[in-house]
């Protein structure tokens, strides 16, 4: 496949950064793959398939009920659409210029994040409480009327300085009638949130299938209870709604299936020492060329898994130009920055053996060059 990307002029990366997007999510197994291949060889009915691919995964995840979405961006936009439709065609056909009484979306203003827009786009208004520095029950109790069709949480410790938490929102919603929507995208590990946020009173809670779970970059899913299920099913698939662009081929389904039967099959404890075992040498190797490097936990949105941080204070190097020496090179290498970009981040997450051996070694050059 490098001789693919080699033929286009595309330079393929070391992806020492995270599951980001824009690089591609993550690398698929083979059972992934071969899912894929497999479906591409048949026409089936859509909505027979995702049907059943949802019932599986339902079933694999602890939950109620769920849904394939072509991604968890695309799963904002439809929890969001379901909360406000419910299953009532004709509003259904409405958004995004609603008919329906509820079309406000109560969100955290400390959570407030460039994915406002997958929310917005289905013509629901945000009801916005607290600030930047705290939110109060009481904001959140006032905030809430009759024309409110969900609250939306981000659960990432990005966004958390400042929110009430998801255990005090969900019993402020849950006593006025109104469902809780979560954005768990990245949250895995560990295993469980597929199931602990649901049962903590979740109404629906949204999931990113390329990131972790391995699976196609354009999947992702939503859990939770069978009534609003039932209403996200209208805005996915070929149906004419506000989900139509936003549909999932037979492919993306069986690939995200096998994802996910396999991320709940591993030995979770074993893919964890991994993990320390990787942010171990490569501290190791880091700090023996002169780096300040050092074990850091928990993942960047606060997965359960351990991370390297590099301190570049002791060199003359900014963590932003040694980011981009790392990407410019040969191979491409990308690292983290935090959004205060005072050190580096190395995260393992996808990081094989030989390529953090790469990365040590590049990174050893670097330092060496400028002595």
């Amino acid at each position: 496949m490098t001789d693919f990307y080699a033929k286009l002029g595309v330079k393929t990366v070391i992806n020492a950064a995270d599951s980001y997007t824009m690089i591609g999510g993550s690398r698929m197994p083979a059972e992934v793959v071969e899912a894929m291949a497999q479906a591409s060889r048949h026409f089936v009915p859509l909505d027979e398939l995702q049907l059943r691919v949802s019932a599986r995964i339902a079933e694999l995840t602890r939950n109620e009920a769920a849904v394939v979405t072509n991604g968890a961006a695309a799963g904002l936009a439809v929890a969001t659409a379901a909360c406000m439709t419910g299953t009532d065609e004709s509003l259904v056909r409405s958004l995004p210029f609603p008919g329906c009484l509820k079309n406000e979306v109560v969100i955290h203003r400390c959570q407030r994040n460039g994915f406002d827009m997958a929310i917005t786009q289905t013509g629901a208004k945000l009801v916005e409480i607290g600030d930047v520095e705290s939110t109060f029950a009481w904001q959140l109790e006032s905030a809430i009327g009759e024309r409110t069709a969900c609250v939306m949480y981000f659960t990432s410790t990005q966004y958390s300085r400042g929110a009430l938490p998801l255990e005090e929102v969900i019993r402020i919603a849950d006593a006025r009638g109104v469902p809780v929507v979560v954005d768990a995208a990245a949250q895995l590990p560990p295993v469980d949130n597929l199931w602990r946020l649901t049962q903590a009173g979740a109404s629906l809670v949204i999931f990113s299938g390329g990131k972790t779970l391995c699976g196609p970059q354009s999947s992702g899913f939503i859990v939770g209870r069978e009534a609003l299920i039932a209403a996200c099913r209208l805005h996915v698939g070929a149906r004419i709604s506000i989900g139509r662009p936003m549909k999932v081929g037979k492919e993306e389904m069986t690939g995200l299936l096998a994802a996910v039967e396999r991320y709940v099959g591993l030995d979770h404890a074993a893919v964890k020492n991994r993990h320390e075992a990787l942010v171990s040498s490569i501290c190791s190797g880091l700090q023996s060329a002169g780096y300040d490097a050092e074990r850091a936990y928990p993942g960047p949105t606060g997965q359960d898994y351990p991370l390297v941080k590099v301190d570049l204070s002791r060199t003359r190097f900014s963590p932003e130009k040694l980011a981009t020496i790392l990407r410019s090179g040969d191979p491409s290498i990308l690292v983290a920055l935090p959004w205060d970009k005072r050190y580096v981040v190395i995260n393992p997450l996808h990081l094989r053996e030989d390529e953090a051996a790469i990365v040590v070694s590049r990174m050893q050059e670097i330092l060496a060059s400028e002595a």
